[in-house]
This record gives structure tokens, C-alpha cells and sequence, in this order.
């Protein structure tokens, strides 16, 4: 195929766009070209292939088998190529380049504020396009090379990936100023057996882990009255709807209003988040995503000492909760 000199790395990331999207209009805008442009390339691109790589249909587009065997080598080759750019930069002394950060819905917008600041003060060059999903939907398109790297809620499940712990998170209780329990100094684990309890939906690695430890204590999950994010669950709190187990930097950040809610600690009781930072063993920037585990763990050891535990060393993957009888 001598047209496959033709073939450059700009058609091969206007490739995955589009299978990433699976629209040539919201790929386009995601790469800030025009849609003639992206459309015409692809086609130049499946000339020199002599093959089709989408389908195109009145619904949409989907990707042909033979685009799909071939996406995963695009990926790759895009994937050496930026890690091949990074490290250049990083031995030249210039700067690190943008790289597609995976955060979950409960953790990204209350952990971010306290270090993309840092981080952008020691690597000022160094550009984060974060998108937001669910735990497993991050370790999916992780594994996909949709991310880069992603900030994600343990367990993860995949032996391709590399799992760099960085601290643990407390859940705390949070009680309506008029519930039954708010007033008592200590609240033991045996007052919340029956206890009706608020949760976030279902589709939420949070759900499951509340789920669980409602079973441990004797509590009863309020599965008809799901909340679709933690602001949601709050206010049903505040509504005198149940009890809710909140993660400690939510808290931190949104519950500022100790008239409305109070939260606390329950006595017998010791459950925590484990997060960590991810990335594909594969990834030629392995070694730059390690060093900067390494000073997202100290910066939040040093800002939010008061609010969250150090990262174990003996961190189970598969375990994201533990509860001391």
C-alpha cells in the first residue's frame, strides 16, 4: 500500500475522534475544525486504506469491523506519539503538553480546587482536559484510550492498568437539624439500625458501597427515592426525607450551613473512599504520571490533612470500604 505514507497522525487522531464521538459533527467541534474538513480527511484516509471505516447510515455513523481492529492501533500510535512529544519536552526543559484527565462525579469537583493550582504552578505548561463519569465508565474508556490518566474511586478491576493509591476518604453521617439523633454528642452505630437512608443512584460505585455498609449496620436503603448527585441527596437530607452517608471533602465544600445539617462521625463505624491516580501500563508517560502521584499525594496530605487519611500501603483494590464492629 504505498498510500499509506499519506497517512498522517493528524487523520489518525481525526479517526478516533470520530469513533470516540461517533458523530463527524461533534468530533469536529471537539477539534475545532469544520466538518467538510474532518469529513473529507477521513475519506482521504479510507482511500489510502482501501477500506471503509464508518458506516454511514440516516440514524448516524457506526464504525465497520475494519475500523474497529484498526482504532486500537490508531490509539496507540497517538498514544506514542504525545508520549514521545512529553518526554522530549520534559528532558529539553520545556513543557509537559495536554493529556485527557478521567474524574468521577463524587470526587473530581470537591478534590480539583485544592491542586490543579499547585499543579499548574509547578508545570505551567501542562493543560488537563477533564471529563467527568462513573468509576467503571472511567476504567472502560481508560483502557479504550479515551484518558489519559483518570482520578477515580478503587477498586479497579483491570490488570492493564497501574493504580498509584493517594489517600483515603472518611464518610460522614448527615442528619437533618430536627432528626432524632442530631442532638446526642455521640451517634453509635446501633442507633441506625432501621435507620431509613438516603442514597445517590444506583448506576454510582457510591450506591453500592452505602448499600453495602447500610446491610452491615441494619439500616434500609430508600430505593424509591434515589438521588442523581450528592447536591440532590443534600437537599433531601434537608427535607427530613432520611439520614445520608456523604463523602468527607463533599462535606468540607458544600455543608457549610450547620443550622440546616449536621454532620458527624458514628462511633463503631470507620468506612473510607480509597482514590488513587490510573493510567494504561502501556503508556509511554508512565514515568511523568508516577512523579505526579507522588506530589498530588503530598499536596493533599499537607492541604486537607484535617479531612482526609494518608493512602495505605496495603490498600485492597477490590475493597473500598471497611467498618470496625
Amino acid at each position: 500500500m504505498d498510500n499509506l505514507n499519506d497517512i498522517s497522525l493528524k487523520q489518525l487522531q481525526y479517526f478516533a475522534a470520530v469513533a470516540e464521538f461517533g458523530s463527524f459533527r461533534q468530533a469536529a467541534f471537539r477539534l475545532g475544525i469544520t466538518q467538510p474538513t474532518l469529513s473529507n480527511q477521513i475519506a482521504i484516509m479510507e482511500k489510502a486504506l482501501k477500506i471503509h471505516l464508518f458506516e454511514r447510515t440516516r440514524k448516524g455513523i457506526n464504525i465497520t469491523p475494519q475500523g474497529r481492529e484498526l482504532l486500537l492501533s490508531a490509539r496507540r500510535v497517538l498514544e506514542e506519539a504525545q508520549g514521545f512529544i512529553s518526554q522530549s519536552t520534559i528532558l529539553s526543559g520545556g513543557g509537559i503538553g495536554t493529556f485527557r484527565l478521567g474524574v468521577t462525579p463524587t470526587l473530581g469537583p470537591y478534590l480539583l480546587p485544592h491542586i490543579l493550582t499547585p499543579i499548574h504552578n509547578k508545570y505551567s505548561d501542562l493543560k488537563l482536559y477533564v471529563r467527568e463519569n462513573a468509576p467503571s465508565e472511567l476504567e472502560t474508556g481508560l483502557i479504550n484510550g479515551q484518558h489519559d490518566l483518570i482520578l477515580t474511586t478503587l477498586p479497579i478491576m483491570s490488570s492493564e492498568l497501574v493504580v498509584a493509591p493517594l489517600f483515603r476518604e472518611p464518610i460522614k453521617l448527615a442528619l437533618a437539624r430536627d432528626h432524632r439523633l442530631a442532638a446526642r454528642l455521640t451517634i453509635n452505630r446501633e442507633d441506625l439500625l432501621g435507620e431509613p437512608v438516603l442514597t445517590i443512584s444506583e448506576h454510582h460505585l457510591f450506591h453500592r458501597q452505602i448499600t453495602e455498609l447500610c446491610e452491615q449496620v441494619g439500616a434500609h436503603v430508600l430505593r424509591d427515592y434515589e438521588g442523581t448527585s450528592l447536591d440532590t441527596l443534600r437537599q433531601m437530607v434537608v427535607m427530613g426525607m432520611g439520614v445520608a452517608f456523604l463523602p468527607a471533602l463533599y462535606a468540607k465544600s458544600e455543608i457549610r450551613n450547620e443550622e440546616e445539617l449536621r454532620v458527624a462521625d458514628v462511633d463503631g463505624i470507620n468506612v473510607v473512599r480509597n482514590h488513587a491516580l490510573v493510567w494504561r501500563n502501556t503508556s509511554p508517560a508512565s514515568s511523568f504520571y508516577r512523579q505526579l502521584s507522588e506530589e498530588i499525594k503530598s499536596m493533599i496530605e499537607t492541604n486537607l490533612a484535617s479531612d482526609i487519611l494518608p493512602a495505605s500501603r496495603k490498600t485492597n483494590h477490590r475493597k473500598t470500604i471497611t467498618s470496625n464492629h
